[in-house]
């Protein structure tokens, strides 16, 4: 049978990545011509929004053979506003390939990527790319990669190396493995956790290849090792070489069709005839046409009506799709991009994207506002982090953004698909809040009858990054566990906002109390009874504010050195002793997201566009009050306690 894997390319915006695609396409026989990204013809490129932008803003996939492997092959957006579509793509992968200019080097989305690979323990393969441009520097770029992998206790083996490169007639040659140096440094790669491997090369002098193969695929197999393939994908330089090393050291998950279902959505689109279509990757079992799949978070049975394959812009009904393959489902209404189908398998997770923004969205046209509800409805099914909120009696829309570019595609697409006009307000920074110390929550909720909900919470704050933990420590005796179910799906809901009208992050909540009735207890009476009583606790705990804060590193001549550390100290901002190497200064250091949103348009001004600027996400931590920012409370607040009772219970 012929093998099957199933890839993600990913990079940071501009490293190549879809020209690379194309390029893999044109030599695998999959398509006659190779697309042009500025072209608009691209394969994975084919949204008229990614058209006329130039960038990749949806994940797209495309499926050729190369020699005896069929490559299911997902193309992702670069840009650090679109990394919901990574962070899901990357939970349904076999493993990778890391686009990485040969120009720029490491930015701050190949560092998150690199991340993301080990803590998700993905098998990847690097490829450093645009060989082919004056400023090339792979020498440079290979030890930067090699710091930051060792720093993650992994190794480089370097497949190939360029001849001539910065120049558009470079090429590239594979390293001879049957040169004694080359085996050497190969065998002491593999041989800091293969004892036996070395005592075999020390006593016969070498190692047989299918031996020595087979502990390098191992090795990458267990993301010990990384390979790294050199090319210019532009001038089709390498891209074999890059083919040859996924078939040969990239290893599937090969998932067995006799088990139960189970699988998971990293896609949904919208089609005029067919509704949603959910792309997804199963792990293991097989689904057909007509047949009813379980949702777990829905805990719903829905049935599919089509199954297509998709590559590119072609599609075809296939029928059924099997462990390890990718298909498009149609027919499950219900579904978001992120959920599970079928048998709850382990997720391989890594949270890439964090939206930092929230902003109001307003139709220009008043009466087009529940067009536009229900259109953001349908957006949120695709992307779940927009987190959209319908404020139903205040009338607003509000969302979370990662960044303006995201705004600015979301414009389009709201134009294009839906024939709406919009606009934003103006971008409020997301702070959060975590309790000050510890403190107790009650609320009896026994009147006005017939109702009875009693609870009683410890709340606890937990370290910075911790998120919400909940436990129970009641019997079912005390209160059903049917009831404790809805308390601890309450709980996450009511500290969506807290005394700031932030979310509450970082603490421990636990039910060490509580009550029902026999007779009088309403099913939703505990719905209604825990919010009151978090937002009890929460005034007896108090609360502190917390602020985004920014990872960055710069890059600039020497002589705007003074100008950013002032800036920097503007800003709030902390960074490590400055680097100067030829003239060039290299600062990190970290910059609150709330003071620092215009300084990339800053620093570019300072340093006439020549300075590089990476930022990523790095940490909430704590903010003073006044220099943080309270919210205006959305919704009924569950401490006007008659009010919210009659909210809950549809009276008002």
């Amino acid at each position: 049978m012929k093998k099957m894997i199933n890839i993600g390319i990913v990079a940071h915006v501009d490293a190549g990545k879809t020209t690379l695609t194309e390029q893999m396409l044109y030599l695998s026989g999959a398509v006659r011509q190779v697309g042009n990204v500025d072209e608009g013809t691209a394969q994975t490129d084919w949204l008229p929004v990614e058209r006329a932008r130039g960038i990749s803003v949806k994940a797209s996939s495309v499926i050729f053979d190369w020699k005896d492997t069929q490559i299911n092959l997902i193309d992702t957006p670069g840009h650090v506003d679109f990394s919901g579509e990574v962070e899901r793509t990357l939970s349904v992968l076999d493993a990778a390939v890391l686009v990485v200019s040969a120009v720029e080097g490491i930015q701050s989305q190949t560092e998150v990527l690199m991340d993301a690979f080990a803590s998700m323990h993905l098998p990847y393969i690097l490829f450093i790319n645009k060989l082919d441009r004056a400023g090339s520097d792979y020498a440079s770029v290979l030890e930067e990669l090699k710091k930051y992998l060792r720093s993650q206790g992994k190794e480089i083996f370097a497949i190939n190396f360029p001849v001539g490169e910065g120049e558009s007639g470079c090429r590239v040659s594979l390293h001879p493995l049957d040169d004694p140096m080359i085996r050497e440094e190969l065998v002491l790669l593999l041989a800091e956790k293969q004892e036996a491997l070395m005592d075999q090369y020390l006593e016969e002098g070498d190692l047989p290849d299918d031996t020595l193969f087979s502990a390098l695929r191992e090795a990458v197999k267990e993301t010990r090792v990384v390979p790294v393939v050199c090319g210019a994908s532009k001038e089709n330089i390498g891209v074999d070489m890059l083919l040859d090393s996924i078939v040969v050291w990239l290893q599937p998950d090969v998932g067995k069709v006799d088990e139960a279902l189970s699988g998971q959505v990293y896609k949904v689109e919208h089609d005029q005839a067919m509704g949603k279509i959910a792309h997804v990757r199963l792990f293991s079992g097989m689904v057909k046409n007509r047949d009813a799949i379980y949702l777990p978070r829905t805990d719903s049975e829905e049935k599919v009506t089509q199954i297509r394959r998709i590559s590119g812009r072609k599609q075809s009904d296939i029928g059924a799709v099997y462990a390890g393959e990718i298909a498009a489902l149609c027919g499950l209404s219900s579904v978001r991009a992120g959920d599970m189908i079928g048998h709850l398998a382990p997720k391989r997770e890594y949270q890439m994207a964090v939206p930092l923004l929230t902003v109001q969205i307003l139709p220009v046209d008043p009466e087009q506002l529940m067009p536009l509800v229900n259109a953001l409805q349908e957006l949120a099914d695709e992307d779940p982090l927009l987190e959209f909120e319908w404020l139903q009696n205040e009338k607003e829309l509000h969302i979370k953004i990662t960044g303006n570019i995201q705004l600015e595609i979301l414009t389009v697409l709201l134009k294009e698909r839906y024939g709406l006009d919009v606009v934003f307000s103006e971008a409020s920074v997301i702070y959060k809040e975590t309790p000050t110390r510890c403190g107790e929550g009650f609320e009896a909720y026994t009147m006005p009858k017939p109702c009875w909900a009693v609870v009683h919470f410890r709340i606890e704050p937990l370290p910075r990054g911790s998120g919400l933990q909940y436990a129970s420590v009641i019997p079912n005796k005390q209160m059903l566990y049917r009831y404790q179910t809805h308390v601890e799906t309450a709980v996450p809901r009511a500290l969506k906002q807290g005394l700031y009208g932030w979310e509450v992050t970082d603490l421990k909540v636990t039910l060490i109390g509580g009550e029902h009735h026999v007779l009088h207890t309403h099913p939703l009476d505990f719905f209604v009874a825990t919010p009151m009583g978090i937002m009890n606790g929460l005034e007896n705990t108090g609360t502190t504010l917390l602020e985004p804060i920014l990872s960055v590193r710069l890059n600039a001549d020497e002589s705007v050195l003074g100008k950013t550390i002032s800036a920097f100290l503007r800003m709030r901002g902390e960074f490590d002793s400055p680097v100067v190497k030829k003239g060039v200064f290299t600062l990190e250091g970290r910059l609150p997201v709330a003071d620092s949103l215009q300084f990339p348009v800053e620093f570019a001004a300072m340093t006439s566009g020549k300075g590089l600027y990476n930022a990523r996400f790095s940490h909430y931590t704590e903010c003073p009050l006044e220099l943080g920012r309270v919210a205006k409370r959305r919704g009924i607040d569950p401490r006007d306690r008659a009010k919210w009772i009659l909210h809950a219970r549809q009276a008002l």
